[in-house]
């Protein structure tokens, strides 16, 4: 089955059920405070860093198959350890189970959870803006700034990035910036710069995280049969980080870590 297929028989379901790789019940590093961590299945790009690649195919096997509700009776088992944190759904890429996000962030709100959504923001449509009206915070990844290199990275283009990238600003919606900064790419003075410029534009953007590549996940990508495309590239130093921050930090209001 196609990515837009299934998206379509995601979204022609009465009944969505979300497919969802793992959950964390106390993540600190995806949102603000301690979080309920949904990683949901099924991701239409191939980053070359990803460390996650077990997660892009949509119909791969997972753990949890659920409703809204199932989800969100989970997330309640954990209601005083994440009351002043919230619920963050990442992946994958949430915004491929929109029909089912949607409902189940509807739910969350409802209870009083904050919400927050980690996206690679490689989709962009009415249901996503749907989803974005129950949602707190946005986690954005932009992966290059630069055309050519966004299209080596990742396999697309960055129209709907930068098309949800605008959107966010209009409607005025917290978030937070995420760059995967990873040596011999985006380890770049240059890129480093262009990008801080071009997010100094936007003022719903409350925070920029820099992310060091490293290499934790290259084992998947031997279990999975399928190549490295960063093979032999080595983590990002911490010399090379706190340049990035610098750099951020130089052009940019808001807290850079």
């Amino acid at each position: 089955m196609s990515i837009i297929n299934y998206q379509l028989s995601i979204a022609n379901s009465q009944t969505p059920k979300g497919r969802l790789h793992s959950i964390e019940s106390f993540g600190t590093v995806d949102g603000p405070g301690i979080r309920f961590v949904a990683f949901f299945q099924g991701c239409p790009m191939r980053c070359a860093y990803c460390h996650n690649p077990d997660t892009w195919d949509p119909l791969r096997p997972v753990q949890y198959e659920m409703t809204p509700e199932e989800l969100l009776a989970e997330v309640k088992r954990y209601k005083n350890f994440i009351r002043k944190g919230g619920v963050t759904c990442t992946g994958g890429e949430p915004l491929l189970q929109a029909p089912f996000l949607i409902e189940f962030l509807k739910r969350c709100q409802q209870e009083g959870f904050h919400t927050a959504i980690d996206t690679s923001g490689a989709i962009f449509n009415d249901t996503v803006k749907q989803a974005l009206q129950h949602t707190d915070l946005v986690l954005l990844d932009i992966k290059a700034i630069d055309d050519t290199l966004h299209k080596q990275l990742t396999g697309h283009t960055r129209t709907a990035n930068q098309q949800l990238l605008d959107y966010l600003q209009q409607i005025q919606k917290p978030t937070w910036i995420r760059h995967v900064v990873v040596p011999n790419s985006t380890d770049n003075d240059a890129h480093l710069t262009a990008l801080a410029q071009h997010i100094a534009q936007y003022t719903m953007v409350k925070r920029v995280e820099l992310l060091p590549y490293h290499t934790m996940g290259a084992f998947k990508y031997q279990e999975l049969g399928i190549p490295n495309p960063l093979n032999g590239i080595p983590p990002l130093s911490a010399e090379r980080k706190q340049n990035a921050i610098q750099i951020f930090k130089n052009i940019l209001p808001c807290p850079i870590v």
